[in-house]
């Protein structure tokens, strides 16, 4: 009777090792945690002040950009169906430099930090029982932004360079000097589209990989010339967004 228990007991420990492992199912939830790298477009954006005028230091008109941050990334995925989830990315805050072209000149402007929770309806192509799941992901971002600022004191000072406004001023830099405050970026709505790819290591754990397009498109505001004069340039940051993290399903 005993070694029928022991027969029994290996025979149903053989079965539950021979199913499969499934990667995902309906009423899963899955949290991963990682490194996210956002790539603002290289598109550099014309600054204007007075009336749409451009801003010229005597190399032409002044542009500006911004750089790449790489944040702690957090997503939370939820499987509605085995092959339809939604999910929610998160970080915490990325931090800017924003930059003043002028000519072949490249200067730091200044600072700016922002939140990018986006939700997106993913479809897994695999069936549950793969261990590598390919997805892919479109969504809707907002982008909020805070604490912007002007760091360098070339540019945001009383003794910073000349301004020339095509239109309101001579082509000589005899206009008033730059002296840049009072830096305000708008919040952005944008659409978002993704491609990622699980790869189960087990029962629970997984790892991930994704790269995202973010539409996020800000219009920054400032003055100049001691409060005067103001201006704005209107930024297509529209990022790529990577991302490499490990996750857990509950």
């Amino acid at each position: 009777m005993r070694l029928n228990k022991i027969i029994v007991a290996l025979s149903a420990a053989a079965t539950l090792l021979s199913l499969p492992v499934l990667a995902h199912t309906q009423g899963d939830i899955v949290v991963r945690v990682g490194a996210t790298n956002v790539t603002p477009s290289s598109d550099k954006s014309t600054i204007f002040a007075v009336g749409n005028n451009t801003v010229d230091l005597g190399a032409g008109a002044l542009t500006a950009s911004v750089d790449n941050d790489t944040q702690l990334g957090v997503n939370l995925v939820y499987f509605m169906t085995n092959q339809f989830a939604v999910e929610l990315l998160a970080a915490t805050p990325f931090s800017h430099d924003i930059n003043v072209h002028s000519g072949d000149t490249t200067l730091s402007l200044g600072q700016t930090k922002h939140l990018p929770p986006t939700l997106s309806a993913l479809y897994y192509f695999n069936e549950p029982s793969a261990k590598f799941q390919p997805y892919i992901g479109v969504g809707i971002n907002y982008t909020v932004f805070f604490e912007e600022k002007f760091t360098n004191p070339a540019l945001s000072g009383s003794d910073s360079p000349k301004i020339t406004m095509l239109g309101e001023t001579d082509l000589q830099g005899n206009g008033p000097t730059l002296d840049l405050a009072s830096l305000k970026l708008k919040n952005s709505w944008g659409l978002a589209a993704q491609i990622g790819a699980d790869y189960q290591l087990g029962d629970k754990w997984l790892v991930n990989a994704s790269v995202r397009f973010i539409d996020i498109d800000t219009t920054g505001t400032f003055t100049a010339a001691g409060g005067t004069v103001p201006g704005k340039v209107d930024v297509s940051i529209d990022p790529w967004v990577y991302t490499l993290s490990i996750g857990y399903k509950f």
